[in-house]
This record gives structure tokens, sequence and C-alpha cells, in this order.
């Protein structure tokens, strides 16, 4: 992992006091020019002070090969400059146009069977192909040269949203560069052997040259799960080393621009590794959409503090997210009443110091028509313009409370969440096919959040052993150094939650041998021999009853042995035909100065939840009287104070439920969205309401 760029945020026009950056994507190219001049006044009126432009306007800016246009998008960023609006100018180079790939075919990526992948969406380019590069660099230095001086410019934006759609390639370009990644990362081809197991079904190789992509094998057969994973780090790599090559070209040019490209950073979001790519940026950017349903504002609140641990506590732009449906889903669910603002100050309470949407005119043709926007086909006579504009009315309200460059506070427990071993439990052969990391996280997340406690999620190269309290959800991947850290940590008194699927291989994804889980079998103080999955076939183990009142699904651990040190909170009761009955499933064990708690069995949020109290209290955790209820997430963000000021200090209170709750305010209100302020230093907040208090 390289050193991490030194963090540097957009700077407002023309010195202007810093502001929560706020606004959206902005495709004026799609439109006719007589409809810019509404746009800037609608901007104006909704306190839009940024847009993102050129996203996808490769073929307008260079609509034959060496021929340029710049002069709509000239026209257009003055219009906007003179209205306040700052620009984050794209690379343009998300989506080559078709004159390219009429000429260079080569250059598109090709799936595990060696079909091309045809223009006619997106993201049709292969990154390892050095011809795409060269076409793909000379565009960007295009645009660097021309706007080198444009007062107007605060950012570039980096290509868009690497490997949403070119995440894979098994072209002989990537092949190539697989085998020199290979050689790069391990040396020598017996390095490779052993990291892969190739032994194992007659898979030796001999020669880099005989290193292939994970190519189409056959139904029903398995792909060799070290090579898999190592491909999958790879593709990530290769994208990176793309994006590399474009920020560079850029600031070559314009050294004094800050860079950035937007990740995809969700629970489930595990396309690249983003912690890694969060070294290489000059500020992280995140692209967001809402889980509909009853996870919407948990997922939504996981994930952005992941990416404030992937941004390290620095502030971070939220690129996109979108005002109401979005247009990729079997079913696109409207946003309800409420939630346009509350999702923003969600992002915006862990750490977002930019709220900006996709997009901001919503398009009247093309495959996003029907994707939400800041003005609606409806137009300014909605109900979305109208939220957008109280949105922008009250984050300038907080711009000028002082926001702006607060952090958010660290928690009292980190949720550790893992890229690697994500893509390690995504193989075809492993004990159930029912059981991913990522679930894991989400689910503690959500279960402390029941608790009252707001957790951190913090990835695995981060700074957890810095916390009072860590969980390892499933965590299958543990190499030396990392169960190092986690012996350490507790040893030294600190206080670990761990889970079933957790330290069950090194980073080559070889098992750890003696019994489950094998990196930290002595820290956690149990000892497992085999998985007991479970399922719905006839006549099988469909769920285990807990001693506590809950239930496990999907998988458990056999626990065959606990340390003398470890206590059993709760055992399965199960019938005796199932081996289960009496087997440990939840344990709290002394090591060092500290506890482990160890849950060997997936029992979902509502379990946890159910079963935290009494590793709490096994483990010595207090929880204060006002954290206890659950209906209330709440979010701190804080400033540094300077020696003569104090630092501020924003409380964010959102509605967990769907009725109203009451809340206790901590200092003076300063927005209420769906909240009502009674005066006297109490509040109701209704569902998807907000209340912010600073003091």
């Amino acid at each position: 992992m390289t050193a991490r760029r030194t963090h540097r945020w957009p700077r407002p026009l023309d010195n202007a006091a810093r502001r929560i950056w706020y606004g959206g994507d902005y495709n004026p190219e799609q439109w006719p020019e007589s409809v810019w001049d509404e746009d800037i006044e609608l901007m104006n009126q909704a306190g839009v002070n940024i847009v993102s432009l050129g996203i996808f306007a490769w073929s307008a800016i260079e609509p034959e090969e060496g021929v340029y246009d710049f002069g709509w998008l000239d026209r257009i960023i003055d219009k906007l400059y003179h209205a306040g609006i700052a620009v984050d100018l794209a690379s343009a180079t998300a989506s080559p146009p078709l004159w390219l790939t009429q000429k260079h075919p080569e250059v598109l990526w090709k799936d595990e069977r060696g079909d091309a992948c045809w223009p006619g969406a997106r993201q049709h380019w292969r990154p390892t192909s050095p011809i795409f590069r060269e076409y793909a660099l000379r565009l960007c230095r295009a645009m660097a040269q021309h706007y080198r001086d444009n007062p107007a410019i605060v950012a570039w934006h980096v290509s868009n949203e690497y490997g949403c759609h070119n995440r894979f390639d098994y072209s002989d370009d990537a092949m190539r560069a697989f085998q020199r990644w290979c050689k790069e990362r391990y040396g020598d081809i017996e390095a490779v052997n052993d990291a892969w197991g190739t032994y194992f079904w007659s898979q030796r190789m001999t020669d880099f040259s005989q290193i292939i992509p994970p190519r189409y094998i056959g139904e029903g057969n398995f792909m060799n799960p070290g090579k898999l994973l190592d491909f999958k780090r790879f593709c990530s790599d290769a994208l990176k080393e793309f994006f590399k090559a474009e920020r560079d070209a850029l600031a070559e040019i314009t050294p004094n621009i800050p860079l950035t490209t937007n990740f995809m950073v969700s629970a489930p979001g595990n396309a690249l590794d983003y912690d890694d790519w969060g070294h290489e940026v000059d500020f992280v950017s995140n692209d967001h959409y809402f889980t509909a349903g009853s996870r919407h504002l948990d997922e939504l609140a996981y994930s952005s503090s992941l990416v404030d641990g992937i941004s390290r506590k620095q502030p971070w732009f939220l690129m996109e997210h979108s005002t109401s449906a979005v247009n990729w889903r079997g079913i696109n669910y409207r946003k309800e009443p409420g939630q346009l603002e509350r999702d923003a100050m969600a992002h915006l309470a862990m750490g977002a110091d930019a709220i900006c949407f996709f997009q901001w005119r919503q398009s009247q043709a093309g495959a996003e028509k029907f994707h939400s926007g800041m003005v609606p086909h409806a137009g300014r006579n909605s109900q979305v313009y109208r939220d957008v504009c109280a949105l922008g009315n009250d984050l300038d309200t907080l711009s000028q409370a002082g926001l702006p460059g607060t952090t958010l506070s660290q928690a009292r427990i980190a949720v550790v969440y893992d890229y690697a071993s994500e893509w390690a439990t995504e193989h075809t052969a492993t004990p159930t096919q029912q059981v991913r990391h990522w679930t894991e996280p989400l689910d503690w997340f959500t279960a402390l959040a029941d608790c009252g406690l707001t957790a951190d999620v913090v990835p695995l190269a981060g700074d957890w052993d810095r916390y009072e309290m860590v969980v390892l959800p499933s965590v299958y991947l543990l190499g030396e150094n990392d169960a190092r850290r986690v012996r350490d940590y507790v040893a030294a008194g600190g206080k670990l939650f761990a889970t079933y699927y957790t330290g069950i291989s090194d980073e080559r994804d070889h098992v750890w041998l003696g019994g489950y889980p094998g990196a930290i079998r002595d820290v956690v103080g149990v000892r497992s021999e085999e998985f007991a999955p479970m399922g719905d076939d006839d006549g099988v183990l469909d769920h285990l009853d807990l001693s506590n009142g809950t239930v496990a699904h999907d998988i458990a651990e056999v626990i065959t042995s606990t340390a003398d040190s470890a206590r059993i909170l709760a055992t399965y009761q199960a019938d005796s035909w199932t081996g289960m009955n009496g087997v440990p499933a939840i344990t709290v064990n002394t090591y060092g100065e500290g506890r482990a708690a160890y849950v060997g069995c997936r029992l979902g949020a509502d379990g946890l939840a159910a079963s935290l109290p009494s590793m709490f209290e096994a483990m010595d955790v207090s929880v204060p009287a006002w954290q206890g209820s659950g209906d209330i997430l709440r979010v701190v963000r804080e400033g540094r104070g300077d020696g003569e000021h104090e630092a501020p200090r924003f409380t964010f209170q959102f509605n967990r439920t769907h009725h109203p709750v009451a809340a206790d305010i901590e200092g003076r209100t300063i927005v209420a969205s769906l909240a009502e302020d009674h005066g006297d230093g109490t509040a109701t907040i209704a569902p998807n309401g907000v209340i912010v208090s600073m003091g």
C-alpha cells in the first residue's frame, strides 16, 4: 500500500468562506442552451454552489479524433462562474465515443467466455488496453491545458465510478497485465504456486506465461480460490493504475487543483478495494443510493461511516445520491416524505462536507430518464424541488454555524470491514452460499444502534485498535500481522467481539489449522471443529434455538472445547440427532488485560441486539442510560478549539422508527426537519425526521 496523499479540499470561489458544497451532476449537453439560464436561476434559488460537469461528454468534447469542441463547455462554465457556482470538472473519459471503438474494437473488455462488451451502454473499455490509455490520457491533457487557468474549476472528477461495469476483463491485455502483477507480487512462479495451492488438481505452473485470468471453466466447476482472490485484487489494482495515470496527467498541468474519483461504497458495494484507493485521491468521494425498506437509514449511516473510515476522518465528498427513485432496480421505490433531507443529513453527520445528487435536471431521454433529479420531470412546481430548496437553506445554516471542517467524533466501538474477506467468501465452494462477509458488519452496526450505540465502521487496515471496543464480524481472512494486532489489542485491555467465519484463513486463503478460528483461537478461547450450515431442504437443520431466547440461521460453528478462562453465555437447545444440543454458542474469554466475546453463529441484527446486554455485562461494558432505547441514531461532529474559543460541537439525532420519538436537545437547535423543539430542552422527532443542535 502506497503512502497516503496529502488531503486537499476544493477551495471556495474567489477566496470566499468555506461552506458545505451543495449541488449535483449537471449535463447541459443533454439540453438546448435555452434551458441553461433557467437552470442557473433554479440553482441559485436552491442554494447550489457546485456542479459536476462533463462526466459522459467525451463525444461532445471530441466529436472526431483530435478535433475538440470546448465552446459549449466554456459557455456553461462561464455562466456558472458568474452565478457563483463552482465546477467539479470531469476528465470525460468514463465512456469512449463510437469513433474510437469503431477504429479500435480491441479496447473493448471481454467476459469470461471471450465475448466482447460492445458499445451501447457505458464503461465498455478495458483498463489494461495501452491503446485506450493513449486516447484517454490525450483527452486528459487537452482538458487540463484548456482549463488550467479557469477560476471556476475547483476540483477534477477523474473518470466516473471505476469498475461499475468493467470491473472484470478477461482479454489478452488483461492476461498479460495479470501475469506482470503476479510477478511483481510474488517474484517467482513457485511463490505463486504456493499461494494458490496449485498441487491441488494438478494446476502447478512452471512459467508466468501459464497464468491466465479465471476464464470460463464449465458449468459446475470450481475456480482455484487463491487465483480468483488474487484476480479480484489485480482487477482493483488495474483500474487503480489507470486512475493514477489519468490523475497524474491532469496534475502535471494543473498541480493546484485537487483530484478525486467517485467510489461506490455501500454495505454490499465491494467491487474495488476502496480503502486502498483512498490513499490515491486528494479527497475521498462517494456515490451512495438508498436501500428501500427497514434498513434504509441504518445501511446509509453504516456506509457513510465506512467512507469516513476510508477517509481517515478527513472531510469527504458525497458526489451522488438520489432525491427520490433510481432507475436500475427491479422496483424503483420513491423516497418517503422527509427522506430527501434526512438522508442528506445522515451523510453529513457521518463526515461529509459536500452533499450532491445525481442529477440536477431529470433526463428527458436515455436509460436514466426515470432516475430522479433535483429538478424532476414535473419541474420547479414540485415537492422534490421544494425539498431541494429547503435542504439548501439548511445546509447554508449549518455552514454559517461552522460545521465545515469539523469531523465525526470517534465512537466507543469500531466495526471492522475487509474487502479481501468479502471477495474470499464469494467463492462458490464454501460451507454455505448463504453467508458472505458484508452482511455481518451491517447487522452489528444495526444491533449496536438498537442498543443505543453508534459505531464507527473501520477498514481492517485502519486504526481500529484505538477504540475501547472492536467487532470482527466474519473477517474471514486474517494474516499473521492482523492476528498479532488482535492479540496485542486484547492483551493490552481491549474488548473484542468476534464472530463465526473470523480468522479462518490467512491472506492467501490458506486455512489456519488446528481448529477454528485458527488465527485467534487463543484470544477468544474456543475451538471449533466443523461448520454446521442450516438450510430449508427437507429433513435438515433449518435453525438453532439459543438458551438466551435468540435463534441462529444459516450457519453455526461446532465448538467442541472452551478455555478455562472462558465463560459460556449461551448454548444451543436442539434435538439430540443434531449433535448441537448444549454446544456453546456465545462465550466471553479473558485474555491478558482484556476480554473477547465470541458469537459462533449467525443471529441477525435482532438476535445480536438481544444478546448484546449479557455480553456487555460479562465484558464490564457500561452503556449510559440515554443510549438505551435505540429509537434514535445519535451522531456527533466536532471541531478543534483555538485556545480562546470553545470547539464547535454538532449533535445529529435521527428517528430510526415509524413513530414519533422524544429527544433531549443538546445545546440550541439549528436545523429541524420533521421535528419540533419544545423550548424546554426536549423535542419530538417524527418518522424520517432529524434535529441538529449545537453546543
